[in-house]
């Protein structure tokens, strides 16, 4: 049974998403340029059809182009075994099983990365500042983190799934 919270935060996060994917693609149609991360280096740089080659349309959607999966649509969301999220992109482990939690957000969450997994950076997209979660390696976008996260960090990293692999594991 679905809670009012979860409706409403569905709906929330599929506008949000619907408004996003639709100002992309008008601004692709009008010729803008690609928005991607090329602008920091990183140890591991692609060129963008190598990029293209290497992930799937949905990862390159979001680790390139910094889109985002609908809500509840990450297997990695239901994701409870011990283990390490990595990123799709280059492998580099960025999350322990460790420090996920729900969220009820319907992307997996986070209250802390590894050491020296992820960069982090100012987005203004949307009218809204937000705060930026890239893989520290290849620059791949990850998602956002927020303030509302449980102890002990108080941290929210919400992640999109399709841009991390999970391996079960010791985490």
């Amino acid at each position: 049974m679905q809670t009012r919270r979860r409706f409403l935060l569905t709906g929330a996060a599929a506008a949000a998403a619907a408004f996003a994917m639709s100002t992309r693609l008008r601004a692709l149609a009008a010729g803008a340029p690609s928005q991607t991360l090329s602008r920091e280096q990183f140890e591991v740089a692609h060129s963008d059809d190598e990029w293209r080659r290497l992930l799937k349309p949905a990862q390159y959607d979001v680790l390139r182009r910094e889109g985002t999966e609908r809500p509840y649509t990450s297997p990695l969301n239901d994701e409870h075994r011990a283990g390490t999220f990595s990123c799709a992109g280059c492998q580099l482990a960025l999350f322990s099983s460790r420090t996920k939690f729900e969220s009820h957000t319907g992307w997996p969450s986070f209250w802390a990365p590894l050491d020296h997994a992820v960069g982090t950076r100012v987005d203004g997209s949307f009218g809204m500042e937000r705060t930026e979660v890239h893989c520290r390696r290849c620059g791949g976008h990850l998602g956002h983190v927020f303030d509302d996260g449980p102890k002990p960090t108080g941290l929210r990293y919400c992640m999109n799934g399709i841009a991390m692999n999970f391996t079960p594991g010791a985490a």
